[in-house]
């Protein structure tokens, strides 16, 4: 009898390493709403239709003050004194090179919702402008404008504040990579006990909903270019088994690790990237995709301000911002976490200056390429009147890249091109994804066990699954506000802690005040 126990603790500590304050009240919240999905399907479909016109309503305008205070923190922690700072000290060298993390970085903050989106925005925001606009031209500029806003500055400043305190914390405060170690200035000790907890676990559910909502959206996308190529049924039945393959290759790739499955398909999906956005740029109209580049770009950086701050605070009936704008920044609020420890794990050795003013531009100056070269492909097709692109979106949202690549040469190499493409991303999200759910399960460790990883990227497939039998895209909209308007909050008291911290790195003759007792940690 005596040895049993034994045994099974051994396989326990080989497998797992967890902080159960953290992993249990995560797992009892996530479990619990897949199998409450699958019992009571009905019923949550109409319960997240009602949730999410609430909470648009009454919290619209906290989503978009948090965004805007973590835009002009990043800016001041870039471009002042603190610009200096060295993630890990001042001897502390880049753990990747620089195209590398770039890489790395960009996979995980956007990949699956560009290629979703890159064609359908412009061509949605163009068919139903957020007022009325009579104009082709002035419409088209709009629709535009208000794809940069949603995938511009903004959701890369949360990343970077939330990714910014992990890796300070982490690297130079000797605290584990965890969301909770962003308050010790704020918190103190407290941060290990039950309010630390808390903190972790809202940002794990923030995490798992909006991952889940972009896996969603991915393999939507890959069952409508599936249906295309090959003529396959697409219903919920095709997404679950889809989810469930690709899942499955996830879950091979988290084994592997951060420095070999995810830096593999990180730089893949670059260079696949790369390759269809030329491809599309080269077969498509070239110079008004260049033109629309340079234009929108400029009149983008002229009025991010007041794109930013708009809330229709006089158009009280009108619900365009919330359906689309309030929506994205819920979304990518409840992303920070993912992509901000992700991001803090892979920049250790960057100062906070070349760390912030490079998640700030070049993820963005690539977005704004794509949606030009995608989004103008469309237009140019319905101001010829070859083809009726925003018709054919309208009836499915999803199948907006391949409607458009069908009228362009090569569209089956494009296409084909495509879903490679969202699947690469796909797996790249979940692996990442379950890294860095496992890293803040296990209390901050950095090389969790196998064993934990697996289940994570199990767990997320799952609830990818329940948000899409539970009422797809609206879910997946109601999930994301539920987790985002808590995690707000958090964000905003993110800058006020980090801001706090960094005074104490000036502090003469003396070490900064909230400094862990145990020092520096070697990583």
């Amino acid at each position: 009898m005596s040895k049993h126990p034994s045994s099974l603790r051994k396989w326990y500590d080989r497998h797992f390493d967890l902080s159960l304050p953290v992993f249990i009240p995560s797992a009892i919240v996530v479990v619990g709403f897949v199998l409450s999905t699958l019992v009571v399907r009905k019923r949550i479909e109409s319960f997240f239709t009602a949730f999410q016109n609430s909470a648009y309503e009454n919290f619209g305008w906290m989503l978009i003050l948090s965004v805007n205070v973590a835009f002009f923190a990043a800016l001041y922690f870039a471009i002042s004194r603190f610009g200096n700072i060295r993630l890990g000290g001042p001897d502390a060298q880049p753990e990747f090179k620089r195209g590398t993390w770039l890489a790395m970085l960009f996979s995980a903050g956007m990949g699956i919702g560009l290629v979703f989106f890159g064609v359908a925005e412009p061509m949605i925001h163009f068919h139903e402008p957020p007022y009325a606009i009579a104009d082709p031209a002035r419409r088209a500029a709009m629709a535009f404008q208000m794809s940069y806003l949603h995938y511009g500055v903004y959701p890369w400043a949360v990343y970077g504040i939330v990714g910014l305190g992990m890796a300070y914390f982490t690297f130079n405060r000797g605290l584990p990579l965890s969301v909770r170690s962003i308050f010790h200035p704020l918190l103190g000790d407290r941060i290990h006990g039950p309010i630390g907890h808390a903190i972790d676990v809202i940002a794990v559910i923030a995490t798992l909903v909006g991952l889940a909502t972009s896996l969603g959206f991915g393999v939507q996308q890959i069952g409508a270019g599936l249906n295309f190529l090959l003529g396959w049924e697409v219903s919920v039945q095709t997404y679950t088994l889809l989810i469930a393959v690709i899942t499955g290759f996830a879950t091979i790739s988290v084994v592997t690790g951060l420095k070999k499955g995810v830096k593999f398909l990180s730089e893949m999906n670059i260079w696949i990237a790369f390759g269809l956005l030329l491809l599309v740029l080269f077969i498509g109209p070239t110079v008004r995709i260049l033109d629309v580049f340079v234009q929108s770009t400029g009149q983008y950086l002229g009025n991010v301000l007041s794109l930013g701050t708009w809330s229709e605070a006089f158009r009280p009936n009108n619900h365009w911002q919330n359906a689309w704008t309030v929506f994205y920044w819920a979304w990518w609020i409840a992303w920070s976490p993912f992509v901000g420890i992700f991001i803090a794990r892979i920049s250790r050795g960057r100062t906070v200056r070349e760390f912030l003013l490079s998640v700030l531009t070049i993820p963005m100056i690539f977005t704004f390429f794509w949606f030009s070269v995608f989004g103008t492909s469309a237009l140019e097709l319905e101001f010829s009147g070859l083809a009726s692109v925003g018709e054919a979106i309208q009836n499915d949202l999803s199948t907006a890249l391949f409607v458009m690549l069908e009228h362009y040469p090569l569209s089956l190499l494009t296409s084909t091109v495509g879903i490679i493409l969202v699947t690469s991303f796909f797996v790249t999200s979940s692996d990442s994804g379950s890294l860095v759910v496992d890293m803040l399960t296990s209390g901050g460790k950095l090389d969790a066990p196998v064993g934990q990883r697996i289940f994570w990227a199990l767990v997320e497939g799952a609830v990818a699954a329940a948000l899409l039998w539970s009422g797809g895209l609206k879910a997946m909209q109601a999930m994301s506000i539920a987790a985002g308007i808590p995690y707000a909050v958090l964000v905003m008291g993110m800058v006020w802690s980090i801001r706090k911290a960094f005074d104490t790195e000036y502090l003469p003759e003396k070490e900064p005040k909230h400094r862990h007792k145990g020092g520096h940690r070697k990583h």
